[in-house]
C-alpha cells in the first residue's frame, strides 16, 4: 500500500476503449485523474491526427470566447468567477454551445459596428456644432464683413500679413467673393496645418482656428481626443483644392458650413435636435449591449472550463491508437495499482453514458519500464513534498524525506531564527493566509510570488512556531529575555554598600560590573544550584559574556543536531537497501559509514554530554578542551594530565582514564572502514560474476544474479569502471561526513547573526525611544517605533526569514538526502481534468 513514506506501486496498463464510447470513457478517466498516459503516436504530425478538426473547433470556440472576456473588461462588467468544476461535456453538448458563442459573436460584432457607426455620427454632430458655434461668432463680430469687405488683392495681403508677416507680392489687385471652407483637426496637427496652407498658398489663404474647450471621444479608439475649429478663407476654385486636399492629408473632417447668419442658427437647431434624439438611440443601445454581456459574464467562465475540458479529452485520444477494423482506441497509461478498480469502475461509467454494448476495459502489462514518481500529498503536505522534489524526484519506490522534512525543516529554521517575538509575527501572518484560505485560493493569476507564498503557507506557520519554540529556549524575544520564572541568579544590596533608598532614588548611580560565581553560597551570592525551568536564565541578558556563553552553546548544539541528522539520514538508507534487496549495501555501505561518523563525530556528541554532566562549575579550572582533544586523537597526540598543589589530578587533557587508548582504537577503526566501503562490494561483485559465469548450475535465478552483479545501474561495467564508482563515492562520503558536520555550524552562524542584529536595531532606536522622561516622548517613541517595527520586518523577519529558509535547504538537500535519497525518478503527472478550472491544461506524457 502506497504512502507518503514510499511512492505507490505503479503498474503500466493497457486500455482498451470502443470507439462509441471512447470520448466519454477518457473523460470519465480525466474526472478520476489517477492515469498517466503515454502518447502512441509521437511519429505523428499533429495536423495529422484523428481528431485535429474537432480541436481546431475547441480553439475558434475558445478565440470567440476570448472576445467575450475581453468585450467584459472594457465595459467593465465583472466576470462571474466558477465555484464548482463543471463535468466534461458530450459532443452534442459542443455543438450546441459552438452555435450559440457564434449567434453571440455575430450580435456582438454588429453591435459594436452599429455602437461605433453611432458613435462616429454623434462625434460629428458635436464638431458640426462647435464649427456652427464658431461660425456665429465670427458673423456676429463682424470680422465675416470685415473679410468680405476687403474685395481687392492687396488689402486681403495686408490682412495675411498682420497675422503670418510679409509675403511675396502677386499679380495686382481685383474684385473677387471670399470663400471659406470649415472644419475640425487635431489639436497637435493645427501648426503644422496652418504652416503647409500659408506655403501652398504663398500666404494667400487666411486661416483661423480656435481649440474645442471639451475633450471628444475617439470611437474608434474610444480614448478622449482634444481637437481644433479651423476656418480657411480663400479666393476662387484652384485655391479651394489646394486647401480640400491638404485636409485630406491631415485627415481633418471637413463641414458643409451655412455663410448667411440666419442659415446657421436653422441648422444650429437642427442639429442639437439630432443630437439628442442620437444620445437616445446610443443610451438604449450601450443598454441593450450591457445586458447582453451581463448575460454572458455569468458563463464565460463555465464555457472556458468545458471547452478546454472537451480540448483536452481530444488531445488525448489523439495518442490512441486505433486497431485495424476501427472500432476500437487503445491506450497505454501508468496507474497506481491500488486505483485500478477506480479506473474499471470509470471505464463503466463511461461506456453506460455513451449506451455502449461492449464494455471497455484495462489490463495491466509487464514491462521493464522505470515507472513514475507519485507522492499522494494533501494541501498540508504538499508544500513540503515540492521542496524535495525541487531537489530532485525520488527513485521509485525509494525512500520519501518529505515525512521527516515536516519537522526537521521548520526545526532547523526554528534553531537559525531563535526568536520568539519574530516567530510569532511570522506565525500571525501564516495564520491569515489559513484563515483565508478558501478566499485566496479561488483567485486566479495571483503571480509568481503570491502563489508561491501562498503555497507555502503551512511551511511558514510551522516555521514560525518552531521559532517561538527555540526563541523560549534561547530566551530571546525581540532581542529581550522574559524573567517568567524567576532567575536562579540574585545579588543582595551590600555587595554595592548602596542603601534601599539610594538604590531608588540616585538615578545617576553607576552599578559595578561584579561576577556571580554558582559556587558562592555566601548571602551576598545567591545561587540556587538548580536549572532555570525552561530555556536560559534571564540573568545572562545582564551578562557581559553573554556572547562567549551563547556561542559556546549554540555551537555544540549545532553538532550535536547535524550528526544526529546525518545519523538519522544513513539509517534511513537501510529501508533501501532493504526493500531493493541489496544486501551487500547493508554490509558494505551503511555497516562502515555508520561506524566511520560515530567514531569521528558521534564520540564527539558522546564528550559534549560527558562534560556537561560530570565538569560541573566547581571543576571549570580542570575541564580538558574539546576542540584541543578532537585535534590531539587524529594526530594520535596524548598528555599526560598535571597534578594539582593538593596532589589531585588536574584533568585537562583527558576526560577519563584510558582514553588514550580508547581514541586510538576509534581512529584505527575509522580508518578500516575506508577500504571496507572502497574495495566491498567491487570485489564482492567480481567473485559474483565469477561464481555466476563459471558454475554449472543452469537455474540460477535470473533476477538475482541480475540485481547483485549488476547494483548501481552498472550492468556490464568492468572491474575497474566499479572501482572508480566506487572509490568517487567513498571520497566523497568520507570528506562530507567532515564538511558536511562542519557545515551545520550555520545553525550556530545564523543564530548569532540574527541575535546580534536584532539587538542592535533594538539598542539603535527602540532603546533610545524609552529614554525621554517628557510628554515630548510620546509622539518620539511612536515614531522611533514605526522605525524599529518597519525594520524588523523588512530585514529580520523577511530577509533574515529568506535567509533561514535558504540554510535550511541546503541543511536537508546535501546534508540530509544525500545519505539516502537518490532523487532520479521522474514525476506522475496524470491526466487530471480537474487542473482546468485551476488554470492548468493537461498534457500527454
Amino acid at each position: 500500500m502506497g504512502s507518503l513514506f514510499r511512492s505507490q506501486e505503479m503498474a503500466l496498463c493497457q486500455v482498451f476503449l470502443q470507439s462509441e464510447a471512447a470520448y466519454c470513457c477518457t473523460a470519465e478517466l480525466g474526472e478520476l485523474g489517477v492515469a498517466q498516459f503515454r502518447d502512441l503516436n509521437r511519429d505523428v504530425n499533429a495536423f495529422q491526427r484523428k481528431f485535429v478538426n474537432e480541436i481546431r473547433r475547441c480553439d475558434d470556440i475558445e478565440r470567440i470566447l476570448r472576445f467575450l472576456e475581453k468585450q467584459c473588461q472594457k465595459e467593465k462588467v465583472p466576470i462571474l468567477r466558477l465555484g464548482e468544476n463543471p463535468l466534461t461535456p458530450s459532443p452534442r453538448e459542443l455543438a450546441d454551445l459552438e452555435t450559440t458563442l457564434e449567434k453571440l459573436e455575430l450580435e456582438m460584432k454588429e453591435f459594436n459596428t452599429n455602437y461605433e457607426a453611432l458613435q462616429r455620427n454623434n462625434m460629428d454632430l458635436l464638431e458640426l456644432k462647435h464649427v456652427l458655434r464658431k461660425a456665429q461668432t465670427i458673423f456676429d463680430t463682424g470680422e465675416m464683413g470685415a473679410i468680405q469687405d476687403s474685395a481687392s488683392h492687396a488689402e486681403l495681403m495686408n490682412s495675411l500679413t498682420s497675422r503670418c508677416g510679409p509675403v511675396a507680392s502677386g499679380s495686382p489687385p481685383r474684385e473677387a467673393s471670399i470663400s471659406f471652407m470649415a472644419g475640425t483637426i487635431l489639436a497637435s496637427k493645427v501648426q503644422a496645418f496652418e504652416r503647409l496652407i500659408w506655403r501652398i498658398s504663398r500666404g494667400t489663404i487666411l486661416v483661423r482656428c480656435s481649440d474645442i474647450e471639451t475633450l471628444l471621444q475617439d470611437p474608434h479608439t474610444g480614448e478622449d481626443v482634444r481637437k481644433s475649429i479651423f476656418f480657411a478663407f480663400y479666393q476662387g476654385e484652384q485655391l479651394k483644392s489646394r486647401v480640400k486636399k491638404v485636409c485630406d492629408a491631415f485627415r481633418a473632417t471637413v463641414f458643409p458650413c451655412p455663410d448667411q447668419p440666419q442659415d446657421i442658427r436653422e441648422m444650429s437647431i437642427q442639429i442639437m435636435t439630432r443630437i439628442e434624439d442620437l444620445k437616445t438611440l446610443l443610451g438604449h443601445t450601450q443598454q441593450h449591449r450591457q445586458q447582453v454581456l451581463t448575460a454572458s459574464a455569468k458563463n464565460v467562465d463555465s464555457w472556458t472550463v468545458k471547452v478546454r475540458k472537451i480540448k483536452a479529452v481530444y488531445s488525448l485520444m489523439n495518442c490512441f491508437n486505433i486497431d485495424t477494423t476501427q472500432r476500437c482506441f487503445i491506450g497505454e497509461a501508468w496507474c497506481p495499482t491500488q486505483d485500478l478498480e477506480r479506473i474499471r469502475m470509470a471505464l463503466l461509467r463511461g461506456s453506460e453514458a455513451a449506451e455502449c454494448s461492449v464494455p471497455s476495459f484495462i489490463t495491466p502489462l509487464k514491462t521493464n519500464d522505470t515507472p513514475p514518481t507519485y507522492h499522494k500529498t494533501n494541501k498540508f503536505t504538499s508544500g513540503f513534498q515540492a521542496i524535495v522534489d525541487t531537489y530532485g524526484v525520488a527513485t521509485y519506490r525509494e525512500v520519501n524525506p518529505a515525512p521527516f522534512t515536516v519537522i526537521t525543516f521548520p526545526f532547523l529554521f526554528g534553531v537559525m531564527f531563535g526568536d520568539a517575538g519574530h516567530g510569532l509575527v511570522m506565525t500571525m501572518m501564516a495564520s491569515v493566509l489559513l484563515w483565508k484560505e478558501k478566499v485566496i485560493s479561488k483567485q486566479k493569476d495571483m503571480g509568481e510570488i503570491a502563489s508561491t507564498i501562498f503555497g507555502g503557507r503551512y511551511i511558514i506557520f510551522l516555521m514560525g512556531l518552531f521559532s517561538i519554540y527555540t526563541g523560549l529556549i534561547y530566551n530571546d524575544v525581540f532581542s529581550r529575555s522574559l524573567n517568567i520564572f524567576g532567575s536562579r541568579w540574585s545579588a543582595q544590596r551590600s555587595v554595592y554598600n548602596l542603601s534601599e533608598d539610594a538604590a531608588n532614588n540616585d538615578t545617576t548611580f553607576v552599578f559595578p560590573t561584579f561576577q556571580l560565581d554558582p559556587t558562592n553560597t555566601s548571602s551576598d551570592y545567591i545561587y540556587d544550584n538548580g536549572p532555570y525551568p525552561f530555556g536560559l536564565d534571564p540573568a545572562w541578558q545582564l551578562a557581559t559574556n553573554k556572547i562567549n556563553f551563547s556561542n559556546s552553546y549554540k555551537m555544540k548544539m549545532s553538532v550535536i543536531l547535524g550528526v544526529i541528522h546525518m545519523l538519522f539520514g544513513i539509517c534511513l538508507s537501510t529501508f533501501n537497501h532493504t526493500y531493493f534487496k541489496k544486501k551487500i549495501n547493508l554490509i558494505c555501505e551503511f555497516v562502515p559509514q555508520v561506524i566511520f561518523l560515530s567514531c569521528m563525530f558521534g564520540y564527539l556528541v558522546v564528550l559534549l554530554f560527558y562534560k556537561w554532566i560530570v565538569f560541573t562549575a566547581d571543576k571549570s579550572g580542570c575541564t580538558p578542551g574539546l576542540l584541543i582533544g578532537l585535534i590531539n586523537m587524529f594526530l594520535l597526540k596524548h598528555q599526560e594530565n598535571p597534578v594539582n598543589k593538593d596532589g589531585t589530578e588536574c584533568t585537562i587533557y583527558s576526560f577519563y582514564p584510558h582514553q588514550s587508548t580508547v581514541e586510538t582504537i576509534l581512529v584505527v577503526v575509522a580508518v578500516l572502514c575506508f577500504p571496507w566501503m572502497l574495495f566491498g562490494k567491487p570485489l564482492y561483485n567480481r567473485w559474483h560474476t565469477k561464481r555466476a559465469h563459471y558454475s554449472e548450475v543452469h537455474n540460477i535465478d535470473e533476477a538475482t544474479t541480475t540485481e547483485s552483479s549488476t547494483d548501481d545501474g552498472h550492468a556490464g561495467d568492468g572491474f575497474m569502471d566499479v572501482m572508480i564508482y566506487q572509490g568517487i563515492h567513498t571520497i566523497e562520503f568520507c570528506l562530507g561526513v567532515v564538511s558536511n558536520t562542519a557545515s551545520y555550524l550555520r545553525l550556530w552562524a545564523l543564530s548569532l547573526a540574527h541575535t546580534q542584529l536584532s539587538e542592535v536595531i533594538w539598542s539603535m532606536a527602540l532603546a533610545r525611544g524609552f529614554a525621554f522622561n517628557s510628554i515630548l516622548g510620546v509622539p518620539v517613541l511612536f515614531c522611533i517605533f514605526s522605525f524599529w517595527a518597519i525594520g524588523s520586518l523588512c530585514i529580520l523577519i523577511l530577509m533574515e526569514g529568506m535567509s533561514a529558509f535558504l540554510h535550511a535547504l541546503r541543511l536537508h538537500w546535501v546534508e540530509f538526502q544525500n545519505k539516502f535519497y537518490g532523487g532520479n525518478g521522474y514525476p506522475f503527472e496524470p491526466f487530471d481534468l480537474r487542473q482546468i478550472h485551476e488554470g492548468v491544461m493537461p498534457e500527454p506524457a
